[in-house]
Parts: C-alpha cells; sequence; structure tokens
C-alpha cells in the first residue's frame, strides 16, 4: 500500500419500507465521509464527474490537496503512482478497483499522482472530496500523460 493511501470498505444498509413508503425496487443507502473519520484533514470541496466506457483520465497530482474518491456506479481502476521522493513507497504502483458492489472510499495523499480506466460498459460515477476548494485562477493540480515512461502503466491489460 502506498503510503498515506487509506482504503475504507464501505457498508451497504438494503432499503426497509418504513411507515407508508412505496418501494418499486429496494435500492440501499451508504455513509461515504464522516467527519469523525478524519479521512480529510480539512474539508473543501465535493465534486461528481462522470466518464464513460473506454476512457482512461490520467494522470494528475496535487500540491496541497488531498483527494477522497467514491466510485458511485459502474467499474473503474484506479492507478496511484507514489513520486514523492520522502516516501517509504516511493516510485511504487499500487491499482485499486472500485464501483458497483465492490464500494469503498480511497484517500488519496498530496503528491500520490492518481488517474483511472473506466472498465466494462457502463460509466463510472465518481463522487470526490478535497481537502481544497479548486481555484481556476490557480489549479492545484499538475497533469501527466497517461502514457509517462517514468510511471509505466500499461492500461492495455485492463479492459
Amino acid at each position: 500500500m502506498i503510503d498515506g493511501v487509506k482504503i475504507k470498505p464501505l457498508k451497504v444498509w438494503p432499503d426497509a419500507a418504513q411507515g407508508r413508503e412505496v418501494i418499486a425496487q429496494p435500492g440501499f443507502l451508504m455513509e461515504v465521509v464522516r467527519e469523525d473519520e478524519r479521512l480529510l484533514s480539512h474539508f473543501g470541496q465535493t465534486t461528481f464527474t462522470v466518464t464513460h466506457p473506454g476512457s482512461i483520465k490520467a494522470f494528475h497530482w496535487h500540491k496541497k490537496q488531498d483527494d477522497v474518491w467514491f466510485v458511485a456506479s459502474g467499474h473503474a481502476l484506479v492507478v496511484l503512482y507514489d513520486q514523492r521522493e520522502d516516501s517509504p513507497t516511493f516510485r511504487q504502483t499500487e491499482t485499486i478497483t472500485a464501483g458497483t458492489d465492490d464500494y469503498k472510499v480511497i484517500v488519496i495523499p498530496a503528491g500520490v499522482v492518481h488517474g483511472f480506466k473506466v472498465l466494462g460498459d457502463e460509466p463510472v460515477y465518481l463522487f470526490y472530496h478535497t481537502t481544497v476548494s479548486y481555484q481556476a485562477k490557480a489549479p492545484d493540480e499538475e497533469r501527466i500523460p497517461y502514457d509517462d515512461p517514468t510511471i509505466g502503466f500499461d492500461w492495455s491489460k485492463y479492459a
């Protein structure tokens, strides 16, 4: 596990009819991020994105902000690369799958390069929470090509 990365499996609570509700098809409820878990050192913003099959959204990293990712629907291969020279996991790559029926929260510390690929035929619905709000005039985001030779990740192995 890359130093500082945390993975929180999520508990799924099936719907139960309460009172006069009409439930055509049972759904579920999950607590994703709670203040008392201290996953984030500070709350900045929550963002939602939809990414379609065949897409690779990679790579980028942040100087200041930590991210907490939650894949709400679809299936994603999350790829992390530790470029932090002072980290005990410097230059290590890690892959994590997440999504429908594999619900988890992934904490990505500042300095860890990250991205994902949509697996399968369904779009990925990703919520991410950050410790810093996005600033359009000075974004805390450094981009790296998905095929960067330093990282050397072979996306083609994953469909």
